[in-house]
């Protein structure tokens, strides 16, 4: 039997029945998406691999002792694992999080600008940190879903299963994140004018 043929709910099955290796399956298929979504937030490599490894042992610990009870819902159940783990990480800290991707670089830089002139970089640079500032400036639950959603690629249903609110909830605080950050550029623009 190919574990890769099974889909997540076998697996966690599988694993529940004892079976060990199941585990490296589903660490291997879901990884990458929940290690960065927890980079994106803590903007810190050591960390997100920290946080990373308290959620699978999270998930190990209640599969083991027969609490799962989310059939058919494996990656949205630990990426709200992960998601509380770095809540409580922020709340200890009180800090923001920066949006990085998951080399380490930010977010905004990602964009291929080719043949560009100085000044053009110049503009470039200027904008991404203006962005940057507007989006740090956006309440915590706009925020959040701004980046599960543009940085994280999550869809509104993984985000509202995470944040633990309605997809309607989760399309409209992204909708007051675009609005707000439309009317902060507006405002910047104005004040340029000026």
């Amino acid at each position: 039997m190919k574990l890769q043929s099974l889909n997540d709910q076998e697996l966690v099955k599988l694993y529940i029945a004892g079976n060990e290796l199941v585990l490296e399956e589903l660490l291997k298929r879901h990884k990458s998406k929940i290690y960065t979504s927890i980079y994106l937030l803590v903007k810190d490599s050591y960390l997100a691999e920290d946080i990373f490894q308290d959620a699978f042992i999270k998930v190990i610990n209640t599969l083991r002792s027969g609490r799962y009870n989310e059939e058919g819902k494996f990656l949205p159940w630990v990426m709200r694992i992960a998601h509380n783990l770095v809540i409580d990480f922020f709340r200890k800290e009180k800090r923001a999080p920066v949006i990085t991707s998951s080399d380490g670089s930010d977010v905004l830089n990602l964009l291929q600008f080719h043949d560009e002139s100085a000044e053009d970089r110049m503009l470039r640079e200027q904008t991404s940190s203006d962005l940057k500032k507007m989006i740090r400036l956006l309440p915590d639950e706009q925020k959040e879903v701004l980046i599960m959603r543009h940085y994280a690629d999550l869809s509104f249903k993984e985000i509202a299963d995470l944040t633990d609110v309605s997809i309607n909830t989760a399309l409209g605080r992204m909708r007051y994140a675009l609005s707000n950050l439309r009317k902060m550029i507006s405002a910047k623009e104005l004040s340029y004018r000026n």
